[in-house]
């Protein structure tokens, strides 16, 4: 990052700092209850047109910073936008400093008047002491008045430390104010010296940067679902369509399985834009039917249930060759613990930013769901975790970095309600609701290299986007 960026985000830093300070502290103290300095508890949300912004942000137990970040559109920057809000900067600094000039004056009007009192307090104090060393020689009255004068001064005696600790945070604050002051102006001096095609530059620049950050975060937590986008129109009320999250950027191929059984055909299409339209490029003939509408592509394998049997297969694309298939261990099949819709969704396939997974229910759980990850060369179960959650009660389900999300309905007014995380191995009731635009889910499946949900709405390929809660990594998280 170039210098004047590298400023940019220290000015911004040290900004948050003290407008945090000013809007609590700074007003009462000076006595400016009119003229106020305030800071929303909530960020205003800007537009991404004009760049990478800070939804929100926090601190976890540990202090460490944790933010949401919304990336911009891809489009061309405003010069003009820029200075502006580099000139309301600089404006808020100046707004800032002669806040600070005023409860300067007073700290040190009142702190010249506490010393004096300090002063005078010590040299009572001293007469104090004698006296009551002498006290038989006076009279009772007197000395009563004198020690409820002595009483009264000594809890000035805090006071005169407080103001002495605020006197040293104005001579800071004001050194900081200082400093800030003189980079925003050499940063708008900097500015105004490049000509657009360099500005542009250099926030393309900026971009890759925070794209390498952004790499950087920790699996998220689902905070909000928005959409749907419909993107296609096509098949039965039942299916499953999918990218693979594994595939590199150019590889954007779509894979579309019609109906829930009785089907053995996957279509293949080479983009997104090629599915739209219909343009098909290659279709497999699979060794056996699939049962429900689970199935995921991962790592350029597919990985279904074999139609009437909890068994699970793993076939190559690019061979066309099954490479592996097993048995899921007491895991029921053939709409034994299907999800509210039915169509044999007993099993859910899934990937997420950790792996490979599936969903399902056994008698021994009482048929509440069961979330096992598994290997995905051998299809072995690595690790099993028992929920509480009725696997028929469910609507659909989809994993994101570790924590399954489970649907209370597949029909309108569906929400995210229950999440179980595999970390931590514990579940919370949530309330996130999404719009069931054509009032029948039977796929809903989360792509990590989207970061969108993939779905299969009444006959409708629809996508949702969604909005995660990331904390960024440190070197002590590596």
């Amino acid at each position: 990052m170039s210098p004047p960026l590298l400023k940019l985000g220290a000015v911004l830093s040290t900004m948050a700092m003290i407008s945090n300070w000013m809007s609590q502290t700074l007003p009462s103290l000076v006595g400016l209850n009119t003229t106020r300095i305030t800071t929303s508890d909530t960020l205003a949300q800007i537009s991404p047109k004009e760049g990478w912004q800070v939804y929100s942000s926090a601190q976890d137990p540990d202090g460490r910073c944790i933010c949401t970040v919304v990336a911009p559109e891809q489009n061309l920057c405003s010069r003009d936008a820029k200075s502006r809000q580099l000139r309301q900067l600089l404006e808020k600094v100046q707004n800032m400093s002669q806040s600070i000039e005023v409860l300067n004056l007073r700290t040190q009007r009142d702190f010249q008047y506490v010393l004096k009192m300090e002063t005078q307090m010590k040299g009572l104090k001293a007469k104090f002491r004698q006296i009551e060393d002498d006290r038989k020689t006076l009279m009772t009255k007197h000395f009563q008045e004198l020690k409820e004068k002595m009483d009264e001064l000594l809890p000035l005696i805090p006071v005169l430390e407080q103001y002495k600790t605020d006197a040293k945070l104005i001579t800071q604050f004001k050194e900081e104010i200082r400093n800030l002051s003189a980079a925003l102006t050499g940063i708008q001096e900097e500015i105004g010296a490049y000509d657009y095609e360099e500005l542009h530059q250099r926030v393309v620049n900026l971009e890759t940067r925070l794209r390498d950050c952004m790499k950087k975060l920790t699996c998220g937590k689902l905070m909000k679902i928005t959409g749907p986008i419909t993107v296609k129109i096509s098949g039965t009320r039942f299916g499953a369509w999918m990218t693979d999250p594994l595939a590199s950027e150019k590889n954007n191929r779509v894979w579309y399985m019609d109906s829930y059984t009785n089907n053995k055909i996957v279509r293949e299409y080479k983009s997104i834009a090629d599915f739209v339209s219909g343009a098909e490029s290659r279709t497999y003939n699979l060794p056996f039917k699939w049962a429900g509408t689970n199935h995921v592509v991962y790592n350029g394998s597919l990985y279904f249930n074999k139609y009437q049997s909890n068994i699970i297969i793993k076939y190559s694309f690019d061979t066309g060759r099954v490479l592996a298939q097993r048995s899921l261990e007491f895991a029921g099949f053939h709409n034994v613990y299907p999800y509210t819709w039915g169509g044999f969704s007993d099993i859910d396939l899934m990937a997420d930013e950790i792996g490979l997974w599936a969903v399902y229910a056994t008698n021994q759980n009482a048929g509440n769901i069961v979330i096992s990850q598994l290997n995905q060369d051998t299809l072995e179960v690595l690790q099993s975790w028992s929920t509480g959650y009725p696997k028929r009660s469910a609507g659909e389900s989809f994993m994101i970095c570790g924590t399954l999300y489970v649907t209370n309905s597949h029909l309108t007014g569906a929400k995210v309600y229950y999440s179980y995380s595999t970390k931590t191995s514990t579940y919370e009731y949530t309330d996130i609701p999404f719009h069931n635009q054509y009032f029948h889910i039977s796929m809903l499946d989360y792509n990590a290299r989207d970061r969108a949900l993939y779905a299969w709405n009444n006959g409708h390929q629809v996508l949702f986007n969604v909005t995660l809660f990331h904390i960024i990594k440190t070197e002590d998280d590596t």
